[in-house]
C-alpha cells in the first residue's frame, strides 16, 4: 500500500503514514474510559482501560449518564496515564483516533470533543474511528501476520455478527444476529438467574461448576444461513426455571452456555468455508468467554484453519484497537474532519 501523507488541520504538511506514526486512540463509547498510544498500526506503546462495571453493577447494567459523567471525571487523567507511560512527549503525538460510534451519544461526545480539542491544541490530525472496525483491527495488534481473507465472529453486547475481512478497510457482512444479540442474552439470563451484572463472566463463572448437558436448550437457526438469533434460547431458559424452580442455576448456566457457543461455533466454521478464509478470529467482549475460546480454537484445528484468540484485555473495549483502527484509516483515507460529529448508530465504512 502506498503511503499517505499526512494533512494537519491546517493544511501544513506533516510526514507520511508509516511504521514511525504515533497514534493516540480514545475510547468512550460504553463504560470503558480508555487511552492508549500505538506506533506504526502494530507495536502498542501504552493502553490504558477504567472500567464503570462496579459503578453500573448495582443498577443491573449501564446508565447512560452515570457513563457519560465517570467519562468527564477519568478521561484526562486516562490519557495523561498513556502518555507517561509510553514515555513519550506531548510532541511525539502524530495523530488522535478516536470512537465516533456506534455507542452511547453522552458517552461519544465526551471522547470526541476531547479527541478533538488535542488535536486542534497540538495541531495534529482527527481521525474518527468505527468502534466495530476497531474491534476487527484488535487481532492485527498481536498478530500482524495475519492473512486476508479473515472471518471475524464479534461478539459483544450490543452486536454479533460474522464479518468477512477482505482486506484493510473491505469488509463484508456475512451474518447477523436477528434479535438478541449474544452478550445481550447473557446479560439478561444472568440477571433472571440472580448471578449479577456483568452476566458474561457471570454465567462463565457459574457454569464451571455445572453439566452443560443437563438441560438441551434450543439451538435457532443452527442450519439455515449464517444469522443467528438468541431470543428464543433466552425465553426457554427462563420458563424452564419457572417450570423447574429447583434446577441448579450451575447447570442451567452450563446448559445456556453451551447452546450459544455450539451456534456462534456452528456459525463461524461455516462462514470460513465458505469464504475460503486463512484464518478465523474472535473479537468483542463476548470472545473472553472461556467455553467459546476452547470450542473455537478446537473447531480450528480440526477443520485446518489458522484460529487466533486475542488475549482477554483486547477482546474488552480498549483504545489500543481504536489507534491501531485510526492509523489504517488515515493511512487510507486522511485526517476526518472537525466538523465530524457522534453517530450512536454509526455503520462499519466499507461494509457491503
Amino acid at each position: 500500500m502506498t503511503d499517505h501523507l499526512i494533512l494537519r488541520p491546517s493544511g501544513e504538511f506533516a510526514g507520511p503514514v508509516d511504521e514511525h506514526t504515533l497514534v493516540l486512540g480514545i475510547e468512550t463509547s460504553c463504560d470503558e474510559t480508555a487511552a492508549a498510544l500505538v506506533l506504526g498500526g502494530y507495536d502498542v506503546a501504552s493502553s490504558v482501560v477504567s472500567t464503570q462495571v462496579d459503578i453500573h453493577a448495582q443498577y443491573g447494567g449501564v446508565v447512560p449518564e452515570i457513563a457519560s459523567r465517570a467519562h468527564l471525571d477519568m478521561l484526562n487523567p486516562i490519557i495523561a496515564r498513556a502518555i507517561v507511560e509510553a514515555g513519550v512527549p506531548d510532541s511525539r503525538i502524530d495523530a488522535i483516533a478516536c470512537t465516533i460510534g456506534p455507542g452511547l451519544i453522552g458517552a461519544l461526545l465526551v471522547g470526541v470533543s476531547a479527541a478533538k480539542s488535542l488535536a486542534l491544541a497540538w495541531d495534529v490530525p482527527f481521525i474518527g474511528v468505527h468502534h466495530h472496525e476497531a474491534h476487527l483491527y484488535a487481532a492485527f495488534l498481536e498478530d500482524p501476520t495475519l492473512e486476508f481473507p479473515l472471518v471475524v465472529l464479534l461478539v459483544s453486547g450490543g452486536h454479533t455478527m460474522l464479518i468477512e475481512m477482505q482486506d484493510h478497510g473491505r469488509y463484508k457482512l456475512l451474518g447477523r444476529t436477528i434479535d438478541d444479540a449474544a452478550g445481550e442474552a447473557f446479560d439478561k439470563v444472568a440477571r433472571f438467574l440472580g448471578l449479577g451484572y456483568p452476566g458474561g463472566p457471570a454465567i462463565d463463572r457459574e457454569a464451571v461448576h455445572g453439566n452443560p448437558e443437563a438441560i438441551h436448550f434450543p439451538r435457532a437457526m443452527m442450519h439455515e444461513g449464517l444469522d443467528v438469533s438468541f431470543s428464543g434460547l433466552k425465553t426457554s431458559v427462563m420458563n424452564h426455571v419457572r417450570k423447574h424452580p429447583d434446577v441448579s442455576s450451575e447447570d442451567v448456566a452450563a446448559s445456556f452456555q453451551a447452546a450459544v457457543v455450539d451456534v456462534l461455533v456452528t456459525k463461524a466454521r461455516r462462514a470460513a468455508q465458505q469464504v475460503g478464509a486463512k484464518g478465523l478470529v474472535l473479537a468483542g467482549g463476548v470472545a473472553a468467554n472461556s467455553l467459546l475460546r476452547e470450542q473455537f480454537l478446537d473447531a480450528c484445528v480440526v477443520d485446518g484453519i489458522h484460529g487466533f484468540l486475542p488475549s482477554r484485555e483486547m477482546c474488552t473495549d480498549n483504545a489500543a484497537m481504536i489507534a491501531a483502527a485510526g492509523w489504517h484509516r488515515l493511512r487510507s483515507d486522511g485526517p476526518t474532519s472537525l466538523d465530524c460529529g457522534a453517530f450512536p448508530n454509526l455503520k462499519i465504512p466499507g461494509l457491503t
